[in-house]
């Protein structure tokens, strides 16, 4: 096997358990801390990490003696998109239908790949070749198939799922702008230093909006049961795998990663079958077959075409 095909399936492999553990963590260990404040918890889960990071990585520092205006800018979009706007609108979409019904929120990663494709187009000059177009087409093509079976979207659950369903919107563009913006940094700077800065501006940012809109009493609401899993997604499915993913996407194509990360509403979907009971039909299990085919397709076949 050729060099760069090893390094783009280790890549698009690395991209698709990310997703997964991400899929994993919305439907068991996020649901355990609906207890609390939804900027709270995001602030809390970047925080955190971000001071673990400084231990273990302090050395990072040096880079800002570097840093040009664009790359301020690029880690600031990364932050806002990926890590403010992005996350506050799917914790707090998840929070208000008490996680269930979850077929509507996941609407968001349906959509993901159309932003982020485009944006990639735009900004870094991807272009899509035919082999491509045809697979990623089918892979959110029957991604609808996969959350709604034959049916359409039952928006008749409660006033809720309106707002639910536009902050799922909001995400999928938000992650999308996130996917495109990291690959940008990755050009210039190794995993480990963008994973660090994308938890440290997040992190800043969201101190603010917690001194502006947030409630620090919020320390005193966590109970030792919320402690455990805040801890257990820091250093799992928090930033574990968040380095995880940027490992991956640096050996990948924007357009490619947004793909691979069809594999959080596959696996949110099995796990809520597996943890909570869900059971899906037969149209939703064709579907999911048909994803993680159209995403292997995609995997084994890598467009030829990289820039315009």
């Amino acid at each position: 096997m050729r060099p760069e095909k090893k390094n783009y399936l280790i890549g698009s492999l690395a991209v698709s358990l990310s997703a997964v553990l991400w899929g994993f963590d919305g439907i068991v260990f996020t649901p355990r801390l609906y207890n609390l404040d939804v900027s709270y918890v995001v602030f809390i889960l970047h925080a955190i990490p971000f001071v673990v990071m400084n231990l273990l990585f302090f050395r990072e520092y040096r880079h800002l003696r570097s840093f040009t205006l664009k790359d301020v800018a690029v880690f600031a979009m990364i932050a806002l998109f990926g890590g403010v706007f992005g996350t506050l609108s799917i914790v707090k979409a998840l929070f208000l239908l008490n996680f269930n019904h979850l077929s509507i929120v996941v609407l968001l990663q349906k959509l993901q790949p159309i932003f982020a494709i485009l944006l990639a187009m735009f900004f870094l000059g991807e272009k899509a070749g035919k082999h491509f177009v045809l697979w990623a087409a089918l892979a959110v093509f029957s991604g609808y198939f996969l959350t709604f079976g034959w049916g359409t979207p039952d928006f008749n659950t409660g006033s809720n799922t309106i707002k639910a369903a536009l902050l799922a919107l909001v995400a999928a563009f938000s992650f999308g702008s996130s996917t495109v913006f990291s690959k940008m940094i990755l050009g210039k700077y190794n995993f480990v230093t963008s994973v660090f800065y994308r938890f440290g501006f997040t992190a800043i940012f969201m101190l603010f909006i917690m001194i502006g809109f947030g409630d620090f009493s919020q320390l005193q609401s966590t109970t030792s049961n919320n402690w455990l899993f805040i801890g257990i997604i820091c250093l799992t499915t928090g930033s574990g795998t968040m380095f995880l993913y940027y490992y991956g996407l640096k050996k990948v194509r924007a357009i490619m990663a947004t793909i691979s990360e069809l594999m959080f509403p596959v696996s949110a979907l099995i796990f809520d079958y597996l943890f909570n009971g869900s059971v899906f039909t037969l149209v939703q299990w064709i579907g999911a077959a048909v994803m993680i085919f159209a995403i292997l397709k995609l995997n084994a076949k890598p467009d030829r075409t990289e820039k315009g």
